[in-house]
């Protein structure tokens, strides 16, 4: 079976005239520099306790931020003797997800080990 237009196509009609030179209904375009703020960074704190095996927030501190145990030992004495110790710095997101990693990780193995996240100043 064969389709055929029973109509020819009509032309689209002329646009309008552009505007004259110098007139008001020229539109004119301005470039602007967009300045974009680098995102809120956060860092990640572990809290001290008087429960948690220090081996344990050492094991933590390697498996959850990438330290090797030299660097995750000197954060866990840190944290043992200042009260809480920094263990990266990222930006919302992923602080938020490494806090909540921590925390299940701490309460499946039944130790109180705090984490939490704040703004880096």
């Amino acid at each position: 079976m064969k389709f055929m237009a029973s109509q020819t196509p009509k032309k689209p009609d002329m646009p309008a005239a552009p505007p004259a030179t110098g007139s008001d209904d020229a539109v004119v375009l301005e470039r602007r520099t967009q300045r974009v703020q680098p995102p809120q960074m956060y860092q990640v704190v572990l809290l001290n306790d008087d429960f948690t095996p220090m081996e344990f927030v050492v094991q933590v501190i390697q498996e959850y931020f990438s330290k090797d145990r030299e660097t995750a030992t000197q954060i866990m004495l840190k944290i043992h003797l200042e009260g809480k110790g920094v263990c990266g710095v990222y930006s919302r997101d992923v602080a938020s997800t490494k806090v909540d990693q921590v925390l299940q990780a701490a309460r499946s193995a039944g130790h109180p080990l705090q984490c939490l996240s704040e703004p880096v100043e």
